[in-house]
């Protein structure tokens, strides 16, 4: 069995934009970037299914900013209409250790995704990726994981070219999700708004260092970094959890005023207006 494992290492930076700003900094960049080959116009969909404890565990470690921490999700690329049990997803570790995010993730048929991380099965893995196979049962046996929210977005992406080919930077639109029906193929499932829809997360990704001309162009814009994580927003945008100082609240940022960081405020109870949006 041929391998179906990928692992990378990267620095990402995070940046909330409104959406139209976002184009302007995507035609921008297009100058010196190119659109990634898997990426169409307009977008391509992400879905991603996040699993932790019932304590939250890994919720906690990243609103705590341990050094180490981890995240276990199931994630598609693309439309979630068809998805069958054939359908290609990634069963992905996520961690991040001191500022460096690491990636590990296997291509599995959605069925055989689902009997690993649901059914706690060991599944067919050639030699090589043994080591991650029994990683992910691990995790999910020990700390008795269970799927915990699915979120969605619509993703444009550019790379870089040149003496940039270590360069990514990608654009977030829509991000939306759900607690519930966390079957990629159930159909009619509600999905909301758990980002304020006129805002964009814009993330650079560098293998080393951020060039430059990124740097400049953040200056410029004035841009600002934000620590925004979708499974954190998920997770308190749905009321799983109280909302931390890092929870993006629209009234932090007007569509009619261009974004700044986030003030630092209490804990408040989870909102009943979370925006419903079609998936």
């Amino acid at each position: 069995m041929a391998s179906r494992l990928h692992s990378f290492n990267r620095y990402e930076l995070k940046y909330l934009v409104p959406v139209d700003e976002a184009r302007a900094i995507r035609d921008e960049l297009a100058e010196r970037m190119d659109r990634d080959p898997h990426s169409p116009v307009g977008g391509y969909g992400v879905w991603s299914l996040y699993y932790d404890t019932p304590q939250l565990r890994f919720y906690w470690e990243k609103i705590e900013g341990l050094k180490f921490r981890r995240k276990l999700r199931i994630r598609h690329y693309g439309d979630l209409a068809g998805v069958t049990d054939e359908s290609s997803v990634c069963v992905e570790i996520k961690q991040r250790v001191n500022r460096v995010t690491q990636k590990r993730r296997i291509t599995l048929p959605y069925a055989t995704a689902r009997q690993l991380c649901d059914g706690r099965q060991l599944i067919d893995h050639a030699d090589r990726e043994r080591a991650f196979v029994e990683e992910v049962l691990e995790l999910v046996v020990r700390l008795d994981l269970r799927p915990m929210v699915i979120t969605g977005y619509q993703r444009e992406a550019l790379v870089g070219r040149d003496q940039d080919t270590g360069l990514r930077v990608t654009f977030d639109r829509r991000v939306r999700g759900r607690d519930r029906d966390f079957d990629f193929s159930v159909e009619g499932a509600e999905n909301r708004y758990t980002l304020p829809p006129h805002l964009t997360v814009m993330e650079v990704k560098v293998n080393e260092r951020t060039p430059y001309w990124i740097t400049d162009l953040a200056a410029r814009r004035n841009l600002s970094l934000v620590r925004v994580s979708k499974y954190v927003q998920s997770v308190e945008a749905f009321g799983l959890a109280p909302r931390s100082v890092f929870h993006v609240r629209e009234e932090d940022f007007p569509p009619s005023v261009t974004p700044a960081p986030a003030a630092p405020h209490a804990h408040s109870a989870p909102s009943s207006a979370v925006q419903p949006v079609e998936a």
